[in-house]
């Protein structure tokens, strides 16, 4: 190819040139002149064209040998030219390829950009998934710790009832036992009552027999007082017999003046056994209350317990689906990492 602004004024200087060294002005020669720029072609046409307008170097003809040289050196240059055309198409088929290789290369790029924004969009969702399936794993876990505490309570609560229970139990022992000591004690009030009344009635029919035996006796007194007018010896016996009788009468009715001043305290005893009897009941019915209030609070413990076990069984459901759902998001999670 020839170099740009190369003008035939140039190739004759450089021929020029070439002639005063005593040299060949060859294509070659003439190129090396210019600075091995230019197209031999080129230059050969502008040579030949000076050779013309000089009618040959020196005004002598060409010798067979430069004739020759000639003819190389514009086959040479012809070869050049080809080898240059061959060149430029090579150069342009490389461009071409190398082109279409560069748009290859770009969309295989662009493709690896692509594949690299799908792998970090799938890392980006394996991270929300690990968030996910880690905030289910806490969840889980607060779930777990909720149903132990549920679990807790509700052992707590049956313990409580159980414990109720035994006081319940306990309650109607200690009330079952009021009751037999309330009724022993009737009994035995009412035993002692029975035989404080049977004694007190035996005392009055002793007294009774006694006041009758003494009346007997003063009447039978009475009538030896009248016959003492008669028969005064047999008085004086009589009577010293009358002082002793009076006496034993007079000792009889002062034991009957006791028994009848112990009688207040018996009726006392009474009214304290009957005063005693009353608190005994009242002590039963505070009792059945509390029995009353121990089975109510036993009823609320078992509602409650009940509430509870309801708790706990929905507990164990989201337990169940949370389960599941961990499940399916470690499923999910390898899956991915295999696609992408």
């Amino acid at each position: 190819m020839a170099r740009s602004g190369l003008y035939k004024s140039d190739v004759k200087k450089a021929r020029d040139a070439l002639i005063a060294q005593s040299k060949n002005p060859s294509v070659d020669a003439v190129r090396v002149e210019l600075g091995n720029t230019g197209s031999k072609t080129t230059i050969h046409k502008y040579l030949k064209e000076l050779e013309e307008e000089d009618g040959g170097v020196g005004g002598r003809k060409a010798s067979v040998s430069e004739a020759l040289q000639d003819l190389v050196e514009r086959l040479a240059a012809q070869l050049q030219d080809e080898a240059n055309a061959q060149t430029d198409a090579v150069r342009v088929d490389f461009a071409a390829k190398d082109k279409a290789r560069a748009g290859e290369l770009a969309a295989a790029q662009q493709e690896i950009e692509r594949l690299h924004a799908q792998i970090r969009q799938l890392e980006t969702s394996i991270r929300r998934e690990q968030d996910a399936s880690r905030e289910v794993r806490e969840a889980l876990q607060r779930e777990e710790i909720a149903r132990h505490t549920v679990e807790q309570h509700a052992v707590d609560l049956k313990e409580r009832l159980a414990e109720n229970d035994t006081h319940l139990r306990s309650l109607e022992e200690k009330h079952q036992h009021a009751r037999e000591a309330l009724e022993h004690y009737r009994a035995s009030v009412k035993e002692q009552r029975e035989q404080d009344q049977c004694r007190h009635e035996q005392q009055v029919q002793q007294l009774q027999a006694e006041l009758r035996q003494a009346q007997q006796s003063i009447v039978v007194k009475q009538e030896e007082v009248t016959r003492l007018n008669q028969d005064g010896v047999r008085l004086v016996a009589e009577l010293t017999h009358t002082r002793q009788t009076l006496q034993a009468i007079q000792e009889s009715e002062r034991r009957v003046a006791q028994k009848l001043e112990a009688l207040p305290a018996i009726e006392q005893r009474n009214a304290a056994l009957t005063a005693q009897l009353a608190g005994a009941e009242e002590q039963v019915k505070l009792v059945s209350v509390q029995l009353t209030d121990a089975r109510g609070q036993g009823a609320a413990a078992v509602e409650q317990v009940r509430e509870l076990e309801l708790l706990l069984a929905k507990a164990e459901g989201r337990y169940e689906a949370q389960t599941a759902r961990l499940a399916e998001l470690e499923a999910r999670i390898p899956a991915q990492s295999q696609a992408a």
